[in-house]
């Protein structure tokens, strides 16, 4: 099952993006909620390998399933 990026508790640290292996992590357009940068991981792409997770310096940020509705998109 995919990670998933929480849009708005990201805080475009952008680790996860160095760390991972298959580049399923893509910055989103614009700020979150937050105001800051922020994240997305391609579901279709995801391995599920935990990397990000590890990485991560942002508490809950990412969370270990699937959960659409708490990744904002490019649209």
């Amino acid at each position: 099952m995919p990670h998933t990026i929480v849009t708005n508790i990201c805080e475009g640290v952008a680790d996860c993006v160095n760390a991972c292996p298959v580049a399923c992590i893509h910055e989103g357009p614009g700020k979150n909620i937050k105001g800051t940068d922020w994240y997305w991981i391609d579901f279709d792409t995801c391995i599920d390998c935990g990397i990000c997770l590890e990485v991560c310096p942002v508490e809950e940020a990412i969370v270990a399933e699937e959960r659409p509705e708490l990744q904002k998109t490019p649209e």
